[in-house]
């Protein structure tokens, strides 16, 4: 136990599992929350966590948005789980309720550790990348597809002000799974940007879950071809290639092979059979997804450097189709979503 007083701020899937865990092994830590009836929810009945073989139940303390208001002691670390689009607000929100040497980590897909260090301070932010698979659709209940042996964090610096406290985060994420310490924290976040580009809205597109999608020949091409597009982002911008999900150095020492060896790697050991992406789950709830800080993210980095990105464009193109009601999430839009492969 750390004696830390923590908040885990956007408290949905992933950030209430970390939260359970975190509570379970005796931390103080309170949850922050936007969604009321999964406030309400979490404080009458608790935090239900179902995993594989295993439900946990745990009580946990609660906060409404609204609520942050009333705090009078403030935080030694704040975990943000929000969407990486909600990440500039979200860290100029909880900015007055960090400690002055308090640290803000960013649990998020994107690279939100611009937003949040723009907003806290670099010396108050710490980066990193996280992989567990879940699902919330009822409030108070969590679907945890990862269970703790197969969920993994890195936590990195971005700034030499905060090297050496990383294994003050780390120590908390370990709760909740296996954590790699990395000296490139933005290089890393790029590499899981690259799996994220390959996997979570194309696979969403078609409205399936993504052991399925990869198994359709001309779609496993298709999201390859949007990884490797990611990938040569990455290096554009000066990044090593490196390793995630546990993987060794080895493992992804041919570029050639990189993004497939990612994508078995998630499938193998991250991802049940009816698993679907967050982006999925988002659309099925009427809600704006991230496709903007994945795919368009891989567009404008590839855009800068004057590369045209055909699958990631055609991945953001149907994506924003879907968000306008244009489109529903469906095999139907397999044709349109490989035609850039012909």
């Amino acid at each position: 136990m750390s004696a830390k007083r923590i908040a885990v701020l956007g408290t949905g899937a992933n950030g209430a599992a970390i939260g359970a865990d975190l509570t379970r092994a005796g931390e103080d830590v309170v949850f922050i929350e936007q969604w009321p009836s999964h406030v309400e929810a979490m404080r009458k009945n608790g935090i239900q966590v179902n995993m594989p073989g295993e439900s946990l139940t745990t009580k946990v303390q609660t906060l409404h948005l609204c609520e942050v208001a009333t705090l009078t002691k403030k935080f030694d670390v704040v975990l943000m789980l929000m969407k990486a689009y909600d990440s500039g607000w979200a860290a100029q929100f909880i900015e007055p309720h960090l400690k002055s040497n308090g640290l803000l980590v960013g649990v998020q897909n994107g690279m939100s550790v611009d937003a949040i260090a723009s907003a806290v301070g670099i010396h108050r932010t710490m980066g990193a990348v996280i992989e567990i698979t879940s699902a919330m659709f009822e409030p108070g209940v969590v679907e945890r597809h990862s269970n703790h042996s197969r969920s993994w964090f890195a936590v990195g610096s971005l700034d030499n002000s905060t090297v050496g406290r990383e294994e003050e985060i780390a120590s908390l994420l370990r709760y909740s799974g296996a954590v790699d310490i990395v000296s490139n924290i933005r290089a890393t976040k790029w590499m899981k940007i690259v799996s994220n580009a390959t996997t979570l809205v194309p696979t969403a597109i078609l409205g399936i879950p993504m052991r399925e999608a990869v198994l359709i020949p001309a779609m496993h091409q298709f999201m390859i071809k949007c990884g490797q597009e990611a990938l040569a982002a990455t290096l554009l911008e000066g990044n090593p290639i490196l390793p995630i999900f546990g993987l060794t150095a080895k493992a992804v020492e041919s570029e050639e092979q990189v993004v497939e060896t990612l994508l078995d790697t998630l499938m193998s050991g991250f991802v049940l059979p009816n698993s679907t992406t967050t982006i999925l789950q988002d659309w099925q709830k009427s809600r704006h997804s991230e496709v903007n800080e994945i795919n368009g993210l891989v567009i404008q980095t590839r855009n800068k450097h004057g590369l045209a990105s055909p699958a990631n464009s055609k991945v953001l193109e149907l994506a924003q189709r879907i968000e306008s009601h244009e489109l529903t999430p469906s095999m139907e839009n397999l044709t349109s979503l490989i035609s850039v492969m012909e």
